[in-house]
């Protein structure tokens, strides 16, 4: 059962379960094993490309100096790592319906 605007991880686990026909929690399992790696990947600072989805990709942003929207005031941004999507080809062809 799919909730509503919002893909989550336990869909991704019946739709494992539903297509490979692995049990409920093994299926859970296995999709928490998969994002974990993605994240112990980009923890050290690997960039995570799933051919026909898209890239993960981290950025180092250095220091700057932002302005306050209300008072104006200038105030330094620390720097820090960013991490962005990079939608494929592919991905975007099929979301615009191409």
């Amino acid at each position: 059962m799919r909730s509503v605007g919002t893909l989550t991880r336990a869909d991704l686990a019946d739709a494992v379960h539903h297509k490979v026909g692995l049990s409920r929690s093994d299926s859970l399992t296995m999709v928490e094993s998969i994002l974990r790696l993605m994240c112990d990947a980009m923890s050290d600072g690997e960039n995570v490309k799933i051919s026909g989805f898209g890239t993960f990709l981290l950025r180092d942003k250095g220091e700057r100096i932002g302005r306050n929207p209300k008072t104006g005031v200038e105030v330094p941004i620390t720097p820090r790592r960013v991490m962005t999507f990079r939608a494929s080809q592919m991905l975007k062809d099929r979301v615009s319906g191409v």
